[in-house]
């Protein structure tokens, strides 16, 4: 299932997927509206009866060129509303299908720029980009990681966080040098992890990521 915001750009997605040989069924998921959630959550568990695997790729960043000092704090929170409130709501609602699972996964898509160990070090290139808001929603969406990932260790379900690296997407007027393709793959990766793999974890294609 793929979950978009806006509908008819999840059925022109489901469409071109489905020329690839892919079987895909979009639906309505919107972050900041709950009601999406839990439609979404019904139909999955009317239709299926349980859920493998969750990605947690919805993310927002609306301040950019400002500065911590001058941000509009109401950016700040609209960032929050859905990369880590919304987030939450999806993981919470979808829980109980996913425990019904015979092996669970929960991938949410961070960022390095999430990583407190990276960003905090002049000689990374990811301390250059400043950014309030979406900085720490991704820290703090490690944070959510680490606490179903405890509160879910003796149930079949992982939870971990992933970095798909500068992918060129909206979000980012398509600058970056990785295509989605390139992308994906960390998060494919850890959403067929077999059961001896790691859960709580902090992961890009190279390996483990600081926190």
């Amino acid at each position: 299932m793929l979950g978009c915001r806006d509908l008819g750009r999840a059925e022109i997605a489901a469409g071109q997927l489905a020329q690839e040989g892919c079987t895909v069924v979009p639906a309505l998921l919107d972050l900041t509206r709950p009601e999406t959630i839990g439609s979404a959550a019904s139909q999955i568990g009317s239709t299926h009866g349980k859920l493998d695997v969750l990605v947690n790729n919805a993310g927002i960043a609306l301040e950019w060129q400002s500065k911590p000092s001058q941000v509009d704090l109401a950016l700040v929170k609209q960032v929050y509303e859905t990369n880590v409130f919304g987030s939450i709501a999806v993981i919470q609602a979808m829980l109980p299908l996913l425990l019904r699972s015979e092996a669970g996964r929960i991938v949410n898509v961070s960022s390095s720029l999430g990583s407190l160990g990276l960003t905090s070090d002049p000689g990374t290139l990811m301390s250059k980009f400043v950014v309030l808001g979406y900085n720490t929603s991704k820290t703090a969406l490690n944070a959510v990681t680490v606490q179903f990932a405890n509160e879910l260790r003796d149930t079949p379900v992982k939870v971990n966080a992933v970095c798909p690296g500068y992918v060129a997407t909206d979000l980012n007027g398509h600058s970056g040098p990785r295509t989605p393709e390139e992308g994906a793959r960390i998060a494919i990766q850890m959403a067929t992890i077999l059961q001896d793999g790691p859960s709580g974890g902090y992961f890009n294609e190279d390996g483990r990521i600081p926190w």
